[in-house]
């Protein structure tokens, strides 16, 4: 049983950190594999582990962004926040797809935290989302874990980097497009200095 709630409190936590980390699923493969435990328990109990994490983080991340994020960029984010949310059914689609693709949810949960994006518009979608990506993963590890070989060749593949590159950059287009100025003045202009 203590197995189980390790499986959550590191899928917790490496959900919780505001910055790129290892990905739950890996948490989940290396103990369903380390301690041969029931791949269902463990993908449900990772699973819920990684949506508190992120759902702390989206609570937390605004207090560190009105502490170093300028005030103009914090307001253009929230603006653009508020333009989200008048479309909720479009915010919701977007999570799901978003969370079956295997890119970080931390740019994600970051920007709509930032934004004040209400979380009933991010959590329920992320958690189906995160369950049905995780589910494939975690059976993916299962099997990678019982062919090693063949999956040390592929460890870095340009598929693996490009889903991190993508991440960041829209991390970076959150943050750096001056919104307000897209969405009202139909102008696109960038701000780099975001930083108090």
């Amino acid at each position: 049983m203590w197995y189980y709630l390790s499986v959550f409190a590191a899928a917790f936590l490496v959900d919780l950190l505001p910055f790129f980390g290892p990905p739950a699923w890996t948490v989940m493969v290396f103990f369903q594999m380390k301690f041969d435990l029931n791949i269902w328990y463990v993908l449900i109990s990772g699973v819920l582990g990684s949506a508190l994490g992120r759902y702390t983080l989206f609570l937390y991340i605004p207090y560190l962004s009105d502490r170093y994020i300028k005030l103009e960029k914090n307001e253009d984010l929230h603006f653009i926040g508020t333009k989200l949310a008048d479309k909720g059914w479009k915010i919701q689609a977007f999570v799901f797809l978003y969370t079956l693709m295997p890119l970080p949810t931390t740019s994600l949960f970051t920007a709509a935290g930032i934004a004040k994006i209400k979380a009933i518009y991010i959590v329920p979608t992320f958690l189906v989302g995160k369950f049905l990506s995780d589910l494939l993963m975690v059976f993916t590890g299962d099997y990678v874990a019982n062919n090693t070989a063949s999956f040390l060749k592929g460890f870095l593949t340009w598929k693996s980097l490009s889903g991190i590159a993508l991440g960041i950059f829209i991390l970076c287009m959150l943050l750096f497009i001056d919104w307000r100025k897209l969405l009202i003045e139909k102008k696109f202009s960038l701000n780099f200095r975001i930083l108090k």
